[in-house]
């Protein structure tokens, strides 16, 4: 185990599982818990006295993540089960996404944060409809990185020849989605095959294991490093005699990378001043980075609020109240054209009215289909909305903090949906 420092130092990356139901996705993540030694004593001996009374004679890792599926299957709400676990090169948080189709808006929560998408693959039975669906979701969010975990090898044979089939149906399927860096490792959950540690069953096969490439996959990169935002979260003026002239604007840095000196506009009003400092918990900082949570100070003392947006004048975002957006809905009561709801973007939160409903996504063909007008639960349709007040926004193709929303219901405050911009005007 690292220790605390260790921990504190090594690099965050999120990643989300998904795949159809037995597929062997309790049994891989336990397999990554247990392999790696996150797995306290008292629960490995639970589970390999649950394994016996079973008739296992292994230890049935599956069981680590079942309590929660049981849960679930009682109607308890659990959108997406989040495990943490550390190596020494990497922090690693797991989302773990529900496999049926009912459950496609918690496989986009699931995976609109995450910088990989694990995505489990039956040896047996190759590509099937819900390997279609987790990749046209991880495709209409961006997800940077893709890994295929072809699962249950043992079950056929450890087959090369059965392994490259399956390679090749999922380079047609991600070329014809756009999937960005796709990567498929054959493994073996329930023996441990190309996890964590690499064995003999397969010495046809030269890539890395599941870990190894979780470990080593390039993620800062994948992050908007040019575009500067930074939305104000709260306005920070301490008022005593020790500070009474600080005032500074908490939040976390959006996309970008933040120094004191930098050229900055404050949207909507299009004032425009330099950033004074950067402070990181009190501290001053040379420089901030997308994901870090910081305060930015100002050197004029211009008017600004929270839901306002720092921004690079000469990279401006879109300030808009028109949107065209990719939209996941996720409550039972269909969305309409003409309906109202609340959209909270980044810190700022204001009305909106469904003007057209483009078009919804038939989950089979993964097509666009002219809308019937409606959005039901776990839909993905094109929807265009007006906006009350102006928000600024970038195309979620270029800058996922910034090009992504929320819909709340204005009566009951529930999130209702997810979206993604397309077009703003």
């Amino acid at each position: 185990m690292a220790t605390s420092q260790e921990f504190l130092d090594t690099e965050l990356l999120r990643l989300v599982t998904a795949g159809s139901v037995d597929d062997g996705k309790s049994t891989l993540i336990g397999r990554l818990l247990y392999d790696t030694k996150q797995i306290l004593v008292d629960q490995l001996e639970h589970i390999e006295d649950a394994s016996r009374r079973r008739g296992h004679d292994y230890v049935d890792l599956a069981l680590l993540t079942d309590g929660l599926r049981a849960e679930r299957e009682q109607g308890i709400t659990i959108d997406v089960a989040y495990r943490s676990f550390v190596t020494p090169r990497r922090r690693f948080q797991l989302a773990d996404a529900p496999g049926h189709v009912q459950y496609t808006r918690n496989m986009v929560t699931g995976a609109s944060t995450a910088d990989v998408a694990v995505i489990l693959v039956d040896a047996r039975n190759g590509v099937i409809e819900q390997t279609r669906r987790h990749s046209y979701i991880t495709a209409i969010l961006e997800t940077p990185h893709v890994v295929y975990a072809v699962n249950k090898m043992d079950l056929v044979d450890y087959s090369e020849e059965r392994f490259d089939a399956i390679a090749r149906e999922l380079a047609e399927l991600t070329s014809q989605l756009g999937v960005r860096d796709e990567t498929a490792i054959p493994v073996s959950a329930l023996k441990g095959d190309n996890v964590v540690e690499r064995t003999g069953a397969m010495p046809w096969y030269e890539g890395p294991t599941l870990l190894e490439h979780l470990e080593t996959v390039e993620i800062f990169g994948d992050r908007n490093n040019e575009d500067r935002r930074f939305p104000v979260q709260w306005v920070i003026r301490p008022m005593t005699e020790e500070h009474h002239d600080y005032r500074g604007y908490a939040g976390r840095v959006a996309s970008g990378i933040w120094r004191a000196g930098d050229e900055v506009v404050v949207l909507p009003s299009g004032l425009r001043t330099r950033v004074a400092a950067v402070d990181d918990a009190g501290e001053l900082i040379e420089e901030a980075l997308p994901g870090q949570s910081v305060t930015i100070r100002l050197e004029d003392d211009v008017d600004v609020s929270r839901g306002d947006m720092l921004a690079d004048p000469e990279q401006l975002p879109v300030t808009a109240r028109e949107l065209t957006a990719r939209v996941s809905w996720m409550t039972d009561r269909p969305l309409v054209d003409s309906a109202r709801l609340l959209l909270k973007h980044t810190t700022r939160t204001v009305p909106a009215r469904v003007e057209q409903i483009v078009s919804v996504v038939d989950i089979a063909t993964l097509e666009d289909q002219a809308s019937p007008g409606r959005l039901g639960l776990n839909d993905l349709g094109v929807v265009r909305f007006r906006l009350a007040e102006a928000v600024a926004v970038d195309p979620y193709a270029q800058n996922r903090a910034t090009g992504a929303f929320i819909l709340i219901d204005e009566a009951s405050n529930d999130t209702v949906g997810a979206g993604m911009v397309v077009d703003a005007a």
